[in-house]
């Protein structure tokens, strides 16, 4: 008799996500392969899962800058894997591994009306607070259009019986 194989852990219907951090933190991550949220904190990377779809917004062009930016600076799906610790010179942030797609940074902006954690919410800013917030697919697919990303996320996926 055969032996049982684990299931594949990747969600068939894939979270999205939006985490915020300064662009020049997010071009790091996009650089390594990896994402870091909330100063490296690791129980949020928890709540996300391989196959999920991740986009940041960054509020600033450097960390604790003034130089506003208000922008979506990159988008990706997360790797499978868990959370991990890097080093950093005896800072020792969470990470977790995301296939970044090619996609143009843009400005947030003109995007408001449209998503719906910001549509008719004058106080969309509030939740960015939280450094990493669910969305629905929907949002993210306009995330994913309007940066003229390369790979779009799909509505579902399609999953086959093997007799």
């Amino acid at each position: 008799m055969p032996k049982a194989r684990a299931l594949d852990p990747t969600p068939l219907v894939p979270k999205c996500w939006v985490a915020v951090a300064s662009a020049e933190h997010v071009r790091i991550g996009r650089t390594g392969g990896f994402m870091q949220v909330c100063h490296g904190k690791g129980t949020p990377l928890r709540r996300i899962s391989a196959g999920d779809w991740v986009a940041y917004y960054s509020p600033t062009e450097t960390f604790g800058g003034n130089d506003r930016l208000q922008a979506l600076t990159a988008i990706g799906v997360v790797k499978s894997g868990d959370p991990y610790q890097a080093d950093m010179d005896g800072f020792q942030p969470f990470r977790r591994d995301v296939r970044w797609i090619n996609a143009a940074e843009t400005p947030i902006r003109p995007l408001l009306d449209e998503l719906s954690f910001s549509a008719d919410n004058k106080n969309w800013g509030y939740q960015l607070r939280l450094g990493l917030f669910e969305i629905e697919r929907r949002d993210m697919r306009r995330i994913a259009r309007a940066m003229n990303a390369s790979v779009l996320p799909v509505e579902e996926l399609l999953v086959a019986r093997v007799a």
